[in-house]
């Protein structure tokens, strides 16, 4: 796996960039990812990461679009709003989680 640095981080990622270890994830990780693809988190963007960690801490896999909305209480439609065009794979992708099954 390849080893990259990112905001003085060194961290296993896929050749897409998600995280092969979500141990390796924290808060000041997640600002740096978030910047890589153009946004800033806010409050609710945090909220909607701590669920898909905690999420995949239970399941073992990164929640659907659909879970994530109903599990962090942010409507999908303000999922697009503030990971736009991708949500679910941006999510996963700042969260430090694996790419969601079914993903392009």
């Amino acid at each position: 796996m390849p080893v990259t640095t990112l905001g003085g981080h060194q961290i296993h990622v896929t050749e897409e960039g998600f995280l092969t270890d979500p141990a390796e994830w924290d808060d000041e990780l997640a600002a740096v990812l978030a910047a890589q693809i153009g946004l800033e988190l806010t409050d609710e963007h945090r909220t909607v990461l701590a669920f898909l960690r905690d999420d995949f801490a239970q399941r073992g896999q990164t929640a659907t679009l659909r879970r994530a909305s109903a599990g962090s209480g942010v409507p999908v439609k303000d999922l697009f709003r503030l990971f736009p065009q991708k949500p679910a794979k941006k999510m996963a992708y700042v969260a430090g989680l694996p790419k969601p099954v079914g993903c392009v």
